[in-house]
């Protein structure tokens, strides 16, 4: 209902007619969670796909201000987030992203531009089947760096005894709560140390696998052009 608010009062705003028809939305999610990994934004960034698509506006509203509107139906509904999320899910792929204060007061957006999912080393994501509230902590930091900076901001507390195991036994702590992302440069065999360690900490290891840009040829084409 955010989302279609939202959506609704940006068309108003800008001009663009809607056709008066009705229709009803379901969802289904895969997304574990409660793990940090911006399910309830994927679910209002699949329900924008279908408000665009379902009434003709998708080249009417430019692919570097959906992010906003994503954001904007989250804030709506009380859930604390940042951008980042919101564009990796819009553009899909791998995604080069500029928040500079610069661009966001002139453009109203920051500056996005995809790249080639190839750039990307293997990597696994680590969660907990059981996690902490993602919504406790939200930070933009190295990823180096997160894990002592938020233990030392937040304390142990608010982080969670599980989000601390998980970051101890096999990465350091990315996102909100609730997942890990490891990085392993040296081959099938630190994989499998991997999975050992994580599987006897009790947790959940998969590869991750980054598809495509989700764009049309018209959105790319558009995004190159500027």
């Amino acid at each position: 209902m955010a989302i279609c608010k939202v959506f609704y009062n940006h068309c108003i705003q800008n001009n663009i007619s809607l056709k008066a028809e009705n229709f009803t939305l379901s969802y289904d999610t895969n997304i574990p969670r409660q793990a940090g990994l911006s399910g309830s934004s994927a679910i209002v960034c699949a329900a924008l796909s279908c408000l665009l698509d379902s009434y003709d506006v998708r080249h009417l509203i430019k692919v570097e201000m959906r992010p906003n509107l994503i954001l904007n139906a989250k804030k709506e509904v009380g859930i604390v987030a940042g951008l980042q999320d919101r564009v990796a899910q819009v553009y899909g792929g791998l995604v080069y992203m500029d928040f500079s204060q610069e661009h966001m007061d002139k453009l109203g957006h920051g500056i996005y531009m995809p790249l080639d999912v190839n750039l990307l080393p293997s990597l696994y994501l680590i969660y907990a089947e059981n996690p902490s509230d993602s919504g406790k902590v939200r930070l933009m930091c190295l990823p180096e760096h997160m894990h002592g900076m938020a233990r030392e901001m937040f304390g142990d507390g608010v982080l969670g005894s599980v989000n601390i195991k998980m970051v101890e036994a096999a990465s350091k702590f990315t996102g909100s709560g609730g997942a890990v992302v490891a990085l392993c440069p040296d081959g099938d065999s630190q994989v499998e140390l991997l999975r050992k360690a994580c599987q006897e900490a009790g947790f959940v290891v998969q590869q991750v696998k980054v598809a495509p840009s989700v764009l049309t040829d018209a959105e790319l084409s558009s995004l190159l052009a500027s």
